[in-house]
């Protein structure tokens, strides 16, 4: 009903205008907003107590929650002697796979495999930190990353006592097609640490070797992925988006083969490991195979773990309990995409592997943040037929929360399986409620008014035909002043709206956008500005920025990692070093043939 209504709404918006109008929102609708299709005790010993006698205990506590027997320490830890990770906690919560030997195969009846990463055979280079992650998620004195013993760890190479190297088994559909059994396939979860604050972080290494997850791979990732996936994750943490973090980046001089753009040309290329972080690396997949293997009572105890250890407002004992968790992780993706929108950032490769339980962005590949304003922008050169196209991810995010209903069916009873058909029904009303609110932000528009999409659309559609940049436009309209878009007096330094000012029906949008201004006004124009330009960044992390990046490191200079790391850490405050660098000014020709795959 809620659709059919909107349908009408929409409707009566266009007998209001004239044609043009109509094709407008007409258009916006489809590409932007969406049409939402219709989807389719192991004898593994991990000791967890930590030797707590070189620390004045003063300083700690014991976190009797989890009995994991973590020390809360509130100063940054000098050494890593001190610093523990377990296991113990997903090992007793779920069958271990009870073979020993790490080969490529099928593995049924449990959750993990207990593989150690198999480290690189060259001398490896620490070569990015993040200080936030170290010192702040991981309470580590960020002075430990100069040490040898940091270095072996972060590439693999040291396990510490107490932690028991797992690597996951999941499945998905890819690309819209069932894809069985995928997994862990270079990736090795080191264990999970507890930190100052009692927030829980599990540390993953990716690139770290095979697992029997590898299939026909070789467990390595290579430099410019590892590049991309340390500087975007930590740059989408500084735009407020939900996110994995990179807490280290190391380089080896291993070859690493790769077909990149799957032409038959192979390459060597540079190994590295990322190791990143999150309060969980469970996904929509992981669910999923446990439901396409009818194991049934290990996607309970798995459902059961999850709602327990990441949802503490859902009740574990009540019998609604599957149907709460599910209407959590709709709302919650419903946020997640309309944030990636509403920073114009396409993740590439929106599998159901892809997409994380706790609604938070994974598994960086072939992303982009799109330049010019384009709904069917495709990051991805592997994605032949646009399936993942910037202006479909909402209509991806819908068709993956199919597949989790129905990975749950199996614990649902029939009256409970039609509340979560009803409850996905409610994802477009959610996430277009969402999409408006952060682009009504973009705007700087306070309140409520009934021609926000109109004008929100009519925005859009001028871009789009005037292909102006999706970053820079709205950072511009945040900096110019509502007087010099009344005369039209657009200078240089405000080139992204010179594009938008080409189309012959820019000066009415402006006058139906200052209007509104006028209607909600509740402070200054000044005061717009800075609200503006606390929501729209002037700088984040384009394709050719990235692989600026990657050209100097694949030659041994981290300099521009460094500088973007710098930059990106402050995306919405003007920076000298990074208006040297042009990273707010029109893209280079050459950003236009830069090509991303799958390849990694």
């Amino acid at each position: 009903m809620k659709r059919i209504k909107l349908q009408r709404i929409i409707f009566a918006k266009m007998l209001k205008h004239n044609m043009v109008k109509m094709m407008v929102v007409v258009l916006i609708w489809e590409s932007t907003v969406g049409i939402f299709s219709q989807g389719e005790r192991t004898e593994f010993a991990a000791a967890s107590d930590l030797d707590c006698s070189s620390v004045d205990s003063s300083h700690y506590s014991v976190n009797g929650d989890d009995n994991l027997g973590y020390c809360k320490i509130n100063l940054k830890r000098p050494s890593m002697d001190v610093w523990n990770l377990t296991s113990q906690k997903l090992i007793e919560s779920f069958p271990l796979d009870p073979i020993r030997k790490n080969y490529v195969r099928q593995v049924r009846d449990c959750i993990f495999s207990a593989v150690q990463p198999t480290p690189f055979k060259s001398a490896v280079t620490l070569v990015a930190v993040s200080k936030e992650v170290v010192e702040d998620l991981l309470d580590l004195d960020v002075s430990i990353t100069e040490t040898k013993e940091f270095v072996q760890f972060v590439s693999g190479a040291r396990v510490l006592p107490g932690s028991v190297s797992l690597t996951h088994r999941y499945g998905g559909h890819q690309f819209g097609v069932w894809a069985g059994q995928l997994g862990d396939g270079r990736a090795h979860l080191l264990g999970v640490y507890i930190n100052r604050h009692d927030t829980r972080w599990e540390l993953q290494l990716k690139g770290s070797g095979k697992t029997p997850y590898s299939r026909d791979g070789d467990g390595r990732a290579v430099l410019r992925s590892s590049v991309r996936e340390f500087l975007c994750s930590e740059a989408l943490n500084y735009l407020g988006i939900p996110t994995s973090r990179a807490a280290s980046l190391v380089v080896s001089n291993d070859d690493v083969k790769r077909d990149q753009f799957y032409n038959g040309s192979v390459k060597n290329e540079k190994g590295a490991i990322v190791l990143r972080v999150a309060k969980s690396w469970f996904r929509f997949g992981s669910l999923e195979i446990l439901a396409h293997s009818g194991e049934t009572e290990l996607l309970r105890k798995l459902v059961d773990f999850v709602i327990k250890q990441h949802f503490p407002s859902i009740n574990v004992t009540s019998s609604d309990r599957y149907l709460d968790f599910f209407s959590r992780v709709v709302t919650d993706t419903s946020y997640l995409i309309a944030r990636w929108m509403s920073v114009g950032f396409a993740h590439g490769v929106c599998n159901t592997d892809n997409f994380s339980i706790l609604s938070i962005t994974i598994d960086y590949g072939p992303f982009a943040f799109m330049d010019f304003y384009d709904p069917n922008f495709v990051p991805n050169t592997s994605d032949d037929e646009g399936r993942y196209k910037i202006g479909n991810q909402a209509n991806v995010g819908r068709y993956n929360l199919d597949k989790l209903r129905k990975a749950l069916n199996p614990l649902l009873d029939p009256k409970q399986q039609l509340l979560a058909e009803q409850i996905l029904k409610g994802y477009p009303d959610l996430y277009q409620t969402k999409f408006m609110e952060f682009f009504k932000a973009k705007l700087g528009l306070f309140g409520h008014d009934n021609n926000d999409d109109y004008l929100i659309a009519y925005l859009l559609k001028l871009m789009e035909d005037t292909r102006a940049d999706f970053t820079m436009t709205f950072r511009q309209l945040s900096e110019i002043t509502q007087q010099q878009l009344e005369v039209n007096s657009i200078s240089e330094e405000y080139w992204a709206l010179q594009d938008l000012a080409r189309h012959k029906k820019f000066s009415h949008w402006v006058n139906m956008y200052l209007s509104r201004l006028t209607r909600s006004t509740v402070d200054s124009d000044e005061a717009r500005k800075i609200r503006m330009k606390n929501t729209n960044p002037r700088y984040v992390l384009r394709n050719w920025m990235a692989e600026s990046a990657i050209k100097k490191s694949e030659r041994n200079d981290f300099s521009e990692v460094h500088l973007l790391q710098k930059i990106l850490r402050h995306p919405f405050n003007k920076q000298t070093e990074a208006e040297e660098a042009g990273y707010s000014s029109r893209p280079p020709p050459w950003a236009r043939e830069l090509r991303v795959s799958c390849s990694s």
